[in-house]
């Protein structure tokens, strides 16, 4: 193998992984986007004073979730409407609105929400390559720090819930990824050894190591554009070093995984 070439996980082990397990959000959906969309128009009704031009910060903003919302959700804090109304409301004061009462939030989630659901799309190369790894055998599902009925719906929605089914959700087992507990039921109930099973997901910390150090192979899937968090050269050499394998696209992904069909 030269320098250049992409490691396989199977390599070493002498053959290629069982199953792959699946983030959805900003793995295979096109949640970035989603968000783009129902914040430009939750800003419409709540920050009419935002420019378009400030609209990307917005989303930075939304993502980046500096108060650790979304994270309390998944480590069983607090509940999703909790989270979402903080985060809203964190918008507000950023951006110069008002606070939102019970009333007014119950506004702008409706409003939130009926953008975000409308604009859910299946990343381009998604069903290509789930249907490439079916065809080669693996087992496939996924996992998700969201609800699995939200999640069944988005798949369904994007045309991808005949071939991929939410196996574990947030409300499964009371919590979320990073947490051991969460990847292992998965890999169970998808038939799948841990060492045998990678796990594939946008967030380098929560998905990628997260699955590392439960025994998996963690796959992190680090597209272009806005990452949702700074990931200093340092953190992703350590992760590289850790097992971590990095790729683009999913496209890249059954290669990497030493299952690529079409070789």
């Amino acid at each position: 193998m030269t320098a250049d070439a992409p490691a396989r996980a199977g390599e070493g082990a002498g053959r290629p992984v069982d199953g792959v397990l699946l983030d959805i959000d900003d793995t295979l959906v096109d949640t970035r986007g989603a968000f783009a969309v129902a914040l430009t128009a939750a800003a419409s009704a709540f920050l009419p004073h935002v420019t378009a031009d400030r609209h990307a910060e917005m989303l930075q903003v939304w993502r980046a979730d500096g108060g650790d919302h979304y994270r309390r959700y998944t480590r069983g804090e607090i509940g999703y409407r909790d989270q979402r109304f903080a985060r809203a409301n964190e918008l507000q004061r950023v951006f110069g609105g008002e606070p939102l009462d019970d009333q007014a939030y119950a506004r702008w989630d409706a409003i939130f929400e009926d953008g975000f659901a409308g604009a859910w799309a299946a990343h381009e190369e998604a069903s290509e390559v789930v249907d490439r790894l079916l065809d080669h055998g693996l087992a496939v599902g996924a996992l998700s720090n969201a609800g699995v009925e939200y999640q069944t719906t988005k798949l369904r929605r994007v045309g991808l819930a005949d071939r991929v089914e939410v196996l574990v959700g947030v409300d499964t087992l009371g919590v979320g990824k990073p947490d051991p507990a969460v990847f292992l039921e998965a890999c169970r109930r998808l038939g799948t050894e841990p060492a045998r099973t990678a796990y594939v997901g946008d967030e380098l910390d929560v998905d990628a190591l997260g699955a590392v150090a439960a025994g998996l192979v963690g796959v992190w899937v680090d597209r272009p554009g806005p990452r949702r968090v700074d990931v200093p050269p340092e953190d992703l050499t350590a992760a590289r070093a850790a097992g971590v394998h990095v790729v683009t696209t999913l496209a890249e992904l059954p290669v990497v995984l030493g299952v690529d069909v079409r070789g």
